[in-house]
């Protein structure tokens, strides 16, 4: 931004012509004041450019705008949609596609039938009332036993 009121012998100069000046630099040594008419005053980008110390193109800076311009609207867009629906962001059919196919599991889910023997527990095993620990040993000493029934 241009100061309102000029801090320079050279702004008071350019400010008496009619002109725009601007200073850079960073330290007594290394400042300078570049002057413009006001009608072809540099725009901000132009002069971050040369704060940087970079040379102004503007072929690039149009790039840059256009770019920025492009998120903007990208970044409307997003806005005006709302937030994305809870849950996964596909699903796992189309992701395992190539291994199931689509006809196949539909004609498999048709004819599976449930096994009737799942689940089921023997009388015998439902009687028992020893703890897990009593069982294992008994299966230890019943291994132990054909151990030593083999040597």
């Amino acid at each position: 931004p241009v100061p309102a009121v000029p801090c320079s012998p050279r702004h008071d100069v350019a400010e008496v012509a009619g002109l725009t000046s601007f200073s850079f630099g960073d330290d007594e040594d290394s400042r300078y004041v570049m002057v413009f008419k006001k009608e072809f005053a540099p725009s901000d980008e132009e002069l971050e450019a040369y704060r940087r110390g970079e040379e102004w193109d503007p072929a690039r800076a149009e790039e840059r705008r256009r770019l920025r311009e492009l998120a903007a609207q990208q970044e409307e867009a997003e806005l005006e949609r709302g937030p994305a629906p809870p849950g996964p962001p596909n699903d796992y059919k189309d992701k395992y596609r190539h291994l199931i196919g689509s006809d196949a599991a539909k004609a498999a889910a048709r004819t599976m039938e449930a096994n009737k023997a799942y689940g089921c527990v023997p009388v015998a095993n439902k009687r028992d009332t020893r703890s897990i620990e009593e069982a294992m040993n008994e299966i230890r000493a019943k291994k132990r036993l054909r151990q030593a029934e083999d040597e």
